[in-house]
Formats: C-alpha cells, sequence, structure tokens
C-alpha cells in the first residue's frame, strides 16, 4: 500500500519527528521538560468540577446517536452566547457542532474547496488550517503577520496575496502561535476586503476567552454580518477539556448567499453520523453561569503569571526578543540571526532536545518563513518555567561559542558541526 498523493506536502511537524525522538529518549529513562504542548491538562489546569459532574449526570442518556448538528440544548446554548455577544442573528440552526474545532476546519473546507482554489492563511499559522486546505484539493497561501507590530496582519501583504483563485481568508483570533488579540479596525479591514473580493471569512477564535491585560476580544462576524462567516470555537481552551472534542462553528452571513453551503455542510455532519454526545451535554454548562478562565488570566492569576515570568526570563537571554501575548497559550520568540545562525531550526530544537531534555516547537513548524523562532508553551509551573528557560539559556550561550569558534564555515542543519557531531 502507497500513501495517498493528497498528503505529499501535508505536514504536522507538532507531532511530528520530535516527539518520536522526544518519546524514545522518555522510553531510555529521561525525563523530558515538554515546553510544546497546548494541553492545560497534563500540567494541573483541569475542566471545572461543574462541567464534568453534569456530563456524568447526562451519560445515560448520551448513549445514542444526536442530530447530526448536535443536541439541541447545547446549540440553543452557542446560539443564546453569540446573541448576548452582539451576534442577534446567530439561530439555533446556525450552529453545526464538531469532535472538537480540528474536525469542522476539515468539514467546512471539504464542503466548500473546488480542486486548485485558494486560501489566505496567516504566517506564524495554526499548521493543522495549511493541511486541511491542502488535503481538501485547496492551495494554501501565506500572509505576513508583523512582529514589529504586535504580531497583527500586515494588511498590505493580505491584499498583495489575492488572485482570482482566492476563495477565503482564515483569521487565528487570539493567535497560535503568537499571541497576537486584533482590534476591531483590523477585523474591519479584513471585512472590506471579503466584501471587494468575494471572499468567506473563516475565524478560528477557540482562545477567545484568553485574554491579558487591556485585550478585548472582538468576534469576526460582528463587524461583517453582511459577508459569509464561519466563526469557530469550542472547550478545549478556556475550559481545559480538549479532550472531551466538543467544539462548535456558527454560519453567518446573507441566507442567499450561504444556503447552498448549509446544505453540504448537513450532508457532511450526517456523513459522520453525529458529534460525541457525552461532551455535548458539557457545552450548556461551560457557556453559562461563572467562567473560572477569567481567575486565571487576572493579575495574580496562574496563566497570567506565568506569561509574565516567562516573557520576562526569555528576553534576558542575549539574542532572544519576545513580543508578549495579549491572548492564548504561548509565546513566540525569536532569536538574532548574527548571534545564532541557524539554517534548519528542526534540527536546532532536537539538539536542545537530546542536549538539555526540554522540548519546543519550531517555528517553521508553524509556516514561518525563516527558521528564526520557536514556539513557548506558558502552561507548566513557575519552577518549570525557570528550568526550562534556563536550559534554553545555557544551550544558547555554548551554541554562541560554537558559533565564534566556527566563524567563517557555515551553519547546517540547524547547528555549527561542532554541536551537530554530539
Amino acid at each position: 500500500m502507497q500513501n495517498s498523493s493528497r498528503l505529499q506536502n501535508v505536514r504536522y511537524d507538532l507531532r511530528g519527528p520530535l516527539q518520536h525522538i522526544a518519546k524514545q529518549m522518555e522510553a531510555e529513562g529521561h525525563r523530558i521538560l515538554r515546553m510544546n504542548l497546548g494541553d492545560p491538562a497534563p500540567f494541573g489546569l483541569e475542566a471545572p468540577e461543574s462541567i464534568v459532574v453534569d456530563m456524568i449526570h447526562h451519560l445515560r442518556g448520551a448513549q445514542g446517536y444526536s442530530d447530526s448538528k448536535g443536541i439541541f440544548s447545547a446549540r440553543t446554548a452557542i446560539s443564546q452566547y453569540y446573541q448576548t455577544r452582539g451576534l442577534m442573528q446567530v439561530g439555533v440552526e446556525d450552529i453545526f457542532v464538531g469532535n472538537g474545532v480540528s474536525e469542522l476546519i476539515s468539514m467546512t473546507l471539504q464542503g466548500f474547496l473546488e480542486s486548485g482554489d485558494q486560501v489566505l492563511i496567516p504566517s506564524p499559522d495554526y499548521p493543522l488550517w495549511t493541511a486541511s486546505v491542502m488535503l481538501s484539493g485547496g492551495e494554501a497561501v501565506h500572509y505576513a503577520c508583523d512582529e514589529q507590530n504586535h504580531w497583527w496582519p500586515d494588511m498590505a501583504d493580505v491584499e498583495a496575496k489575492i488572485t482570482d483563485r482566492t476563495r477565503a481568508i482564515v483569521i487565528i483570533n487570539p493567535n497560535n502561535p503568537t499571541g497576537a488579540v486584533y482590534p476591531r479596525r483590523v477585523l474591519e479591514q479584513f471585512a472590506d476586503l471579503a466584501r471587494r473580493y468575494d471572499l468567506v471569512l473563516f475565524s478560528d477564535e477557540i482562545y477567545e476567552k484568553i485574554l491579558y491585560e487591556d485585550a478585548v476580544h472582538i468576534h469576526t462576524a460582528s463587524v461583517a454580518e453582511d459577508i459569509p462567516v464561519l466563526t469557530f470555537s469550542g472547550l478545549s481552551k478556556a475550559y481545559r477539556m480538549p479532550g472531551y472534542r466538543a467544539g462548535w462553528v456558527a454560519v453567518t452571513g446573507p441566507r442567499s448567499a450561504t444556503a447552498a453551503y448549509r446544505e453540504s455542510l448537513e450532508l457532511l455532519a450526517s456523513l459522520r453520523l453525529c458529534p460525541n454526545v457525552p461532551a455535548q451535554h458539557a457545552i450548556q454548562t461551560s457557556l453559562g453561569g461563572y467562567q473560572s478562565i477569567d481567575d486565571l488570566v487576572k493579575p495574580g492569576g496562574r496563566l497570567r503569571e506565568q506569561r509574565d515570568l516567562a516573557c520576562r526570563l526569555l528576553n534576558g537571554i542575549p539574542g532572544v526578543s519576545c513580543v508578549p501575548a495579549a491572548g492564548a497559550m504561548y509565546l513566540f520568540p525569536r532569536l538574532d540571526p548574527e548571534l545564532y545562525p541557524v539554517a534548519n531550526d528542526e534540527q536546532f530544537v532536537i539538539n536542545l532536545l537530546q542536549e538539555q531534555k526540554i522540548l519546543v516547537s519550531h517555528g517553521t513548524a508553524f509556516h514561518w518563513p525563516t527558521p528564526d523562532h520557536f514556539r513557548f508553551v506558558i502552561l507548566p509551573a513557575e519552577t518549570d518555567i525557570r528550568d526550562a528557560v534556563s536550559r534554553i539559556a545555557t544551550f544558547l550561550a555554548s551554541y554562541r561559542t560554537k558559533v565564534h569558534k566556527t566563524v567563517g564555515s557555515a551553519p547546517a542543519d540547524g547547528a555549527p558541526a561542532a554541536t551537530q557531531a554530539e
């Protein structure tokens, strides 16, 4: 049996060779400090007890299939949530519940794209978007986000990338991996481009409740009521239950423009029979009442304090600069190419893993064009963050020394020859 040709250029490096090396090292008895996981559960950030209890309460009634779009009470809760946020046009029938946002990304793209259609995706991106576009027969075209301007999209570059084959723009807000949160004027610029070029907006808002300081999340659909917009969110991050696989997408915009597409989504939803039924019973409880994420992101809250600590420590390493995240659970630090002339950032983080027993994600895994960034997760406890940054600093100090000794020779595979041989 051979691989499908559709997989030829599909990558998901977040669970690629690095993971295999780390697992092998753990099997050999090494303790790996994992600063690459976007899963709150291993770090003691668990789901609120009230949500778990409510789901358990409904288990006996959740043994059969549900409506293919999701149970009515869950979709009603989602619809009401958006209405309280100003999206009055969102009704129960506009909601599709899925086995996490990941399933819905694939499903919505499969129902939308023709072979060769182009979709604009941010760089850096969450790589599932690029992979799903390609698996749906489309072409992913990456637009630049500007590190010098809060990691907001470079709107001139976005427009320059639009061609007669462009069908949609993906917006990830708050962004993974940069933590950027986009202001209203940026979203309005996206909406203006969609109007002028007849495009659809796919807005990934899974981190919408994880915000720091004065950051405010604005739904893309709220500035684009006259445009087809797909809004994605779920329970994985703010409610710390990624394993429950409970996500949703809301379809908004003129009914006349989205009617046929909605039929396609209903067909695809029916083909998978239904989403995970027990987890759907967690949605209504999650969206109503007290929001426990607020305590984690406010001053003194665990996520806020860990973000501040990680950013301060990373910026204290010579040649490392880090823009503070306004939202989400990640930092995307930059390595000064003058001090760290990395040619292959995947090999660079493999060397870091092997030498210092710490696992981070390399920047090109997020379709960042140059090998000079890595993603650092802020979920681990403060002691682990201090330990992780200390190990990175030790590794980079050794790297600088070896670069100095090998001046004049080109680095290969992410490190100078001396480092690569170790």
